[in-house]
């Protein structure tokens, strides 16, 4: 999942669709399967003398303690804001995070085994007993027996969250993430059901999370490596070349094939593994790279240009770590109408992801441009005419550029 991220820039009902969807498939990795067991008896599902509406109950109680967690992290997230966005723009922190990928990526594979200590995770596990308590403690540290396999997962979602700001987003959708991971508690809860047997199947699934997690480190190299940045085609040819690359990975036995059996089966896995990331970080490419606008970078050159052609000017402050940003890019700015709407105007880049510049502070101070992503309008006199300081729509973005002469 990329920083699951980018792909959360697409808007608040995919974000919301893309993290329940993150934690189901989380709940179904290695590091969640051996809380199954304990749970199962925690819900009373294996004979003892508990009603299904109890188990149910039960269920709904843990994956609370669950969502207190996560929701908890969402909050700090969000009050933390631009600082944390910033720190995660460090190419000292991404190619760390990056390396943490791989090396997660690596344990999926089957290099080695990532998880907290036999003792460590029985300890945790039998925190608070059972009944209600018991079970909303119990779902508190579930997340922490996960980490190894949630942190990556979570770090995305809580760096997208950061570039909000939005308490009630920033909760609700770390809320949404631990839901995902409870289907799977709520379904043992109800059914009783008996759980299958690793096997093939879990090497299937640890393959899958394998792939996302090298993707993921591409991401975060992605912010912090101009080539990986630049790398990318909005044409149709583009996406359906890197789709070819995916299906022909998997063709190979880049998931049903496993590095646990003879070399030449080691060989074709490790071939479609490539294929299949090089396909899928393709694909992500694609999606995230907009039709081309002509843009003047740096507000001073900007504002001069639009003064020279007696034209209003459009001012796009940005960074490299401002999600919301490049939801603007892909779901405003590419939009047929605003595309035709921006021809009356001089579009203007404006860089704010250096704090360290005093430049950029000038310039932050000169427009008010506190927080990101910020719009603003400027009419051929150089004024000010109108500032939007939130993701907006195209059909609300055509009615202040409209107002702007």
């Amino acid at each position: 999942m990329d920083h699951t991220s980018d792909l959360l820039a697409r808007g608040p009902l995919f974000a919301y669709l893309t993290v329940f969807v993150g934690g189901f498939l989380t709940s179904l990795t290695p590091c969640v399967y051996p809380m199954i067991s304990i749970t199962v008896s925690l819900f009373g599902a294996r004979g003892e003398n508990v009603t299904r509406k109890r188990a149910m109950a039960l269920a709904a109680t843990y994956v609370g303690g669950i969502g207190a967690m996560y929701t908890t992290l969402g909050v700090s997230f969000a009050l933390a804001g631009k600082a944390f966005g910033t720190f995660m723009a460090s190419p000292w922190v991404m190619v760390p995070i990056a390396a943490l990928f791989i090396a997660m990526a690596a344990s999926m594979f089957g290099a080695f085994e990532l998880a907290l200590p036999t003792g460590l995770q029985t300890r945790l596990s039998s925190v608070g007993g059972k009944g209600f308590g018991g079970a909303f403690i119990m779902g508190l540290v579930g997340g922490i027996i996960a980490a190894p396999c949630t942190g990556p997962v979570l770090a995305s979602i809580l760096t997208y969250v950061a570039t909000t700001k939005s308490i009630f987003f920033g909760g609700s959708l770390l809320l949404v993430y631990a839901l995902g991971m409870g289907v799977l508690f709520f379904v043992i809860a109800a059914f009783a059901v008996s759980l299958p047997k690793s096997g093939r199947w879990m090497e299937a699934v640890k393959s899958v999370f394998g792939i996302v997690m090298v993707l993921a480190a591409l991401y975060f190299l992605r912010n912090a490596w101009k080539t990986l940045q630049h790398y990318g085609s909005w044409k149709t040819w583009f996406l359906a070349a890197n789709a070819a690359a995916v299906v022909t990975g998997l063709v190979l036995g880049a998931v049903h094939l496993s590095f646990h059996d003879g070399a030449l089966v080691k060989l074709r896995k490790a071939v479609g593994i490539a294929a299949v990331v090089a396909g899928g970080f393709g694909i992500l490419a694609w999606m995230l790279t907009p039709r081309p606008l002509e843009w003047v970078k740096g507000e001073a050159q900007g504002v001069a240009t639009a003064k020279a052609a007696q034209k209003p000017a459009f001012l796009d402050f940005y960074a490299d770590w401002c999600l919301p940003c490049k939801e603007l890019e892909l779901s405003t700015f590419d939009s047929p109408k605003v595309r035709d709407a921006f021809r009356r105007f001089t579009l203007v880049k404006v860089d704010m992801t250096s704090d360290d510049d005093p430049t950029v502070d000038q310039i932050r101070k000169k427009y008010g441009a506190e927080t990101l992503p910020t719009l603003v309008l400027l009419g051929r006199d150089g004024r000010i005419a109108k500032k939007i300081d939130h993701v907006v729509g195209p059909d609300e973005l055509l009615g202040y550029l409209d107002q702007v002469q």
